[in-house]
């Protein structure tokens, strides 16, 4: 096997709701099957040898364990996740045969299958590895340690004086683990009065700050495949519930439409649930259907929270809290304008669930319907047939 270009440490670097929607799928589906595909949305150009690499990086992923420390900190840091999960993990370990990578030309083509309790863990991983492996066999220089340490300082100290509180979400779209590194070492030294803990659970446990996220748009999109387009939000809201019991309660509204979610984000969902997570579209215009299904509800917005999540930076967090102060509580989640600011431009790349095998079903196609058309993700044929069951219009 050729040496990995690019080696992950640590089988936590992954995003928190990864290892929170596979403690749900555990426990709850533990037959279902899932496959995923990788969508080059910003059309780059791969060099030739990049499917050799990212394989050599994936296949030395089959070393990572969950090491004894790592167990204890997730035992004490989530008490919601039970015993034998982390028992579970503790034995887990990447299955690189789960992954297929193929490259034609300047074009990367990347599938994954499997058991969906296994493959749900791949997508962050890969991401970044495949990130971090662009900038690398592309000869790109980026801003040296210094500038990034500096220009973080420069982002977290503005929004120390913007009185908001800030969370780092960027591990799918780094340039580097390096550069994650002296991100979060920096918004630990200097965001004292905003910053509140990372996606990445690995960061998270380095540096002494809360790991951060609940469920991501593949749980709902399993939910359909599995009992249909109208029941997707309704079932998927209850089965956390069943799972968390009131912990980990911000819900995702966008993956077939904000305006479908609230039909179905009853009072009881409304006041079980803390708050809800924006992902697309407009984000003011989601903070006022947000105020009014509260108000609609007889919910004070002010006892809830929205956790902004969209392709944040300064500017968008300063228009967002101008509005929503005093309306509503809010929160801003800041991916890649933290770890990928380096100078050079950050990659547009996404892997989704594509198809869900439900136990006792068969191969079912699944889609993404947010609240910003070219988000939009799946078969058109299957788009169309959850546009026109939901009555969401052209």
């Amino acid at each position: 096997m050729a040496k990995a270009e690019v080696q992950l440490s640590s089988l936590l670097d992954n995003d928190f709701y990864k290892f929170t929607m596979q403690h749900g799928v555990v426990k709850l589906f533990p037959k279902a099957k899932a496959r995923y595909k990788f969508i080059n949305r910003g059309k780059h150009s791969f060099p030739d040898g990049f499917a050799e690499a990212l394989r050599a990086s994936v296949d030395a992923m089959a070393t990572l364990k969950l090491t004894l420390p790592e167990k204890e900190y997730l035992a004490v840091t989530c008490p919601y996740l039970d015993p034998t999960y982390f028992d579970f993990l503790q034995g887990y370990c990447y299955n690189p045969e789960e992954v297929v990578i193929e490259q034609k030309g300047n074009d990367v083509r990347i599938f994954v299958e499997g058991y969906w309790y296994r493959t749900i863990l791949w997508e962050v991983p890969l991401l970044s590895l495949l990130s971090e492996l662009y900038y690398k066999l592309t000869n790109q220089q980026r801003s040296n340690d210094q500038q990034v340490v500096e220009i973080t300082k420069e982002k977290i100290e503005k929004y120390n004086t913007l009185g908001v509180t800030v969370a780092e979400f960027g591990t799918r779209r780094r340039h580097s683990y390096q550069v994650h590194r002296l991100v979060m070492q920096a918004l630990k030294q200097y965001g004292q009065k905003s910053f509140v803990g990372s996606s990445n659970v690995h960061f998270a446990m380095a540096n002494g700050v809360k790991p951060i996220g609940t469920h991501a748009h593949e749980w709902f999109m399993f939910h359909a495949a599995k009992y249909g387009f109208k029941m997707a939000n309704s079932l998927g809201l209850d089965n956390w519930v069943k799972v968390y019991r009131g912990d980990l309660g911000i819900a995702l509204s966008d993956t077939y439409t904000t305006t479908v979610f609230y039909d179905q984000f009853d009072r009881m969902f409304a006041k079980l649930f803390d708050g809800v997570r924006h992902d697309s579209g407009d984000a003011i215009e989601f903070a006022q259907l947000t105020i009014r299904h509260y108000q609609k509800l007889g919910i004070d917005p002010m006892s809830k929270t929205i956790v902004f999540s969209d392709a944040l930076n300064y500017e968008k967090v300063a228009r967002i809290a101008e509005f929503c102060r005093e309306k509503i509580g809010m929160s801003f989640g800041i991916g890649t304008n933290l770890t990928n600011d380096v100078g050079l431009k950050p990659m547009n790349i996404v892997i989704k669930m594509v198809e869900a095998f439900p136990d006792g079903g068969a191969w079912t196609p699944v889609v993404k319907l947010s609240d910003e058309r070219g988000k939009y993700t799946g078969d058109e044929k299957t788009i169309n047939l959850a546009k026109t069951i939901l009555n969401i219009p052209e």
